[in-house]
């Protein structure tokens, strides 16, 4: 009926597969379970590192070709959207960051800021504070309205846990939360140094009024994209608990970063005191 001898069909179903394409079967179960591991990141190497770390070797070019057979897509980005107030006319602290945002010790500088994330009972606001050296997010704090006390509580739950030396640069922009007097005013009896972007210094978008804060516009933008974008909180407590568990877990300790060298920020931090005690 289809043109087909009986012997010719008996050999195609006995025919052993080839080795590429039994390779290719294995590797696109083990490409799937990495796209989920890494919670859809958007480029091929970092599901590619992430197979390594379970001992399956493919080229970023093998997992990009395979991906796209798949339909395996990333999480796209969405458009930032400014949440803190430059319209004030409160004290700013000067740049003493300067944007030398790559520091070769943990503890050095922190950069902090503040996102919103919405639920169906109302928006959640999250601050968080992120050590420069490893992207590392070290406090972070939530709250129901966008005010100061989670601005003064992630740098309180950071020093807490962290406990960095006196001198340590605390980097935010301009908003009025990081101005205030209320909020400067610990920041000198943990022995941190306030600095602020300047404006329109933003080289990663068009000028910014509030000062550039890049770093930790990476990291609150991070979550969005492979977490709060693609979930529907129902309350608060529930995007808290998710929100919580993405930093703690997730970012902090399996999520890989490509100028860490595909390292998570954990990972990061042991190889950094592992080379200190072996000089």
């Amino acid at each position: 009926m289809l043109g087909v001898s009986e012997c010719g069909f008996r050999a195609w179903r006995n025919r052993v597969p080839p080795s590429r394409s039994q390779e290719n079967a294995r590797l696109e179960v083990e490409i799937r379970a990495a796209h989920r591991r890494t919670r859809e990141s958007r480029s091929a190497e970092r599901p590619q590192s992430d197979l390594a770390d379970h001992g399956v070797q493919a080229s970023p070019y093998r997992v990009r070709k395979l991906r796209k057979k798949l339909g395996l897509r990333c999480k796209r980005k969405r458009k930032f959207k400014v949440t803190t107030d430059p319209g004030h006319k409160l004290p700013v602290a000067p740049n003493l960051l300067n944007r030398e945002f790559a520091v070769t010790a943990p503890n050095k500088a922190w950069v902090s800021d503040i996102t919103y994330i919405p639920a169906d009972e109302g928006w959640l606001y999250l601050a968080g504070v992120k050590d420069s050296f490893n992207g590392e997010p070290v406090g972070h704090a939530t709250s129901e309205r966008m005010n100061l006390p989670p601005v003064m509580r992630a740098p309180f739950r950071a020093a807490s846990t962290k406990r960095p030396p006196p001198g340590l640069i605390l980097h935010s922009d301009r908003g009025s939360q990081y101005c205030a007097r209320d909020y400067q005013k610990p920041l000198c009896q943990f022995g941190m140094k306030a600095s602020m972007g300047r404006k329109g210094d933003c080289r990663e978008c068009e000028a910014c009024p509030l000062g550039c804060n890049a770093p930790m516009e990476s990291f609150r933008g991070t979550p969005k994209n492979e977490l709060v974008h693609h979930r529907k909180f129902g309350t608060r407590h529930q995007a808290k608990r998710e929100i919580s568990g993405y930093i703690g877990v997730f970012y902090n300790r399996q999520r890989k970063q490509k100028r860490l060298g595909y390292l998570s920020p954990a990972k990061f931090t042991q190889r950094y005191y592992a080379t200190l005690l072996a000089a």
